[in-house]
């Protein structure tokens, strides 16, 4: 009976993260055939006997790399400025949009240093650590009346760690791991179940 009851919960392992994988990607493939226009969908130009799911992801891709390449030269640059200076004198909208904005920013920046290192830090209490990300460096006027090297983390929560909380500590006060983001990440979301040298042993 043992043995029985290893064999199905390795089967759940294994099923569970796979199925789960197959609900999001099917739920995010019918969200983008629901945004575009059932007309301009492959299938339909095409004159097609079937609905191909997520056909509408070809037209968001082509979408995305055509905005990215008008907005990456000078015209384009200055076009996104004049839009910016519209959409910020909306009322309401305008907080909502610059945060998001600087959000997408940081993360999705290649150039940025968001999430570029993973630290360990006492948290929430002395003696007790956990997992952090280091997302800039900080010498405004907290570091000057503090007097000390800041750094601005993130804590993400357990095993959502897209929700979280921002503190500012002392460079002094935080140790650079030498995992990385990724080990890091892996390590939150499972509840420290699978280590950095448990990944690299399944690779």
């Amino acid at each position: 009976m043992k043995r029985l009851r290893n064999y199905f919960i390795s089967g759940l392992l294994f099923w569970i993260p796979l199925g789960l994988s197959i609900v999001v990607i099917k739920f995010f493939l019918e969200l983008v055939n629901n945004i575009v226009p059932a007309q301009y969908l492959p299938e339909a130009l095409f004159d097609l006997d079937k609905t191909i799911p997520g056909s509408g992801v070809v037209w968001v891709i082509l979408i995305m790399l055509i905005t990215g390449a008008l907005v990456s030269n000078f015209i384009g640059r200055k076009l996104i400025q004049l839009w910016e200076k519209l959409l910020n004198k909306i009322p309401g909208f305008r907080s909502i949009y610059s945060a998001l904005k600087q959000l997408s920013d940081t993360v999705l920046n290649p150039s940025g240093e968001s999430f570029k290192k993973a630290l360990l830090v006492e948290y929430p209490r002395k003696g007790m650590w956990t997992i952090a990300f280091q997302t800039g460096n900080y010498g405004g006027e907290v570091a000057k009346k503090i007097g000390q090297e800041m750094i601005n983390i993130y804590v993400p929560t357990t095993p959502n760690p897209t929700s979280g909380f921002f503190i500012m500590l002392a460079k002094k006060d935080v140790i650079e791991l030498d995992m990385s983001v990724d080990e890091a990440f892996k390590l939150i979301i499972s509840t420290g179940v699978v280590t950095p040298a448990q990944t690299k042993d399944k690779l």
